[in-house]
């Protein structure tokens, strides 16, 4: 007779489950309409179960975002050796991840619990920070290979980078398309390499 699965390897799929039926169904539902009922259905398992792990459903939601955002390297960022193209597809991968028609209003709906509860808030700037220092990483190879200024404050050059797209994004401005992102590197090009 095979063993019984172990408590650890039943607990991880569960957990598994729940982040991928978080994930499916927030590109289903409306965030408001989003319920822990709902994930604990589609995950097939009871409310009490994501209540061990998450205190709340901006939480597993996060948690499932974020499993969605993360690649097979993670946050690094590609160094192909030319620091022009990687950062266009870092800029051109933001605007499309914050365009998704069927993504961006959940982003919103997020972008809303992140100011409201604190411990997803402290999620959120952790996550960001370590973007930033993949950012900073790359960055920092274009200054050891002599593509960038070596004086080059990586702070401002982030910011530079990121601040367009993510402003344009959060004040509901519009015109975020890939053009807008080359435009975006183009401009901040002019500090990185001056």
């Amino acid at each position: 007779m095979p063993d019984a699965p172990s408590a650890t390897r039943r607990s991880e799929r569960a957990r598994a489950a729940i982040l991928a039926a978080a994930g499916e169904l927030t590109r289903e539902l409306p965030y408001a309409k989003l319920s822990i009922e709902a994930i604990a259905a589609r995950a097939g398992v009871g409310k009490q179960t994501i209540y061990r792990w998450w205190p709340s459903k901006g939480a597993v939601v996060f948690d499932a975002m974020l499993e969605l955002d993360s690649g097979p390297d993670g946050l690094a960022l590609p160094n192909t050796g030319d620091i022009a193209a990687d950062l266009r597809e870092l800029l051109r991968g933001s605007v499309a991840a914050l365009t998704d028609p069927g993504f961006e209003s959940f982003l919103r709906a997020m972008y809303i619990e992140i100011q409201q509860d604190p411990e997803i808030g402290a999620a959120y700037r952790e996550r960001l920070l370590l973007q930033r220092a993949a950012i900073a990483d790359r960055l920092a190879a274009g200054v050891q290979s002599g593509e960038l200024r070596p004086d080059l404050d990586f702070e401002l050059a982030t910011d530079l980078l990121l601040g367009p797209i993510q402003s344009r994004w959060s004040l509901g401005l519009g015109g975020l398309t890939e053009a807008y992102a080359d435009a975006a590197l183009t401009a901040a090009l002019t500090y990185l390499k001056a």
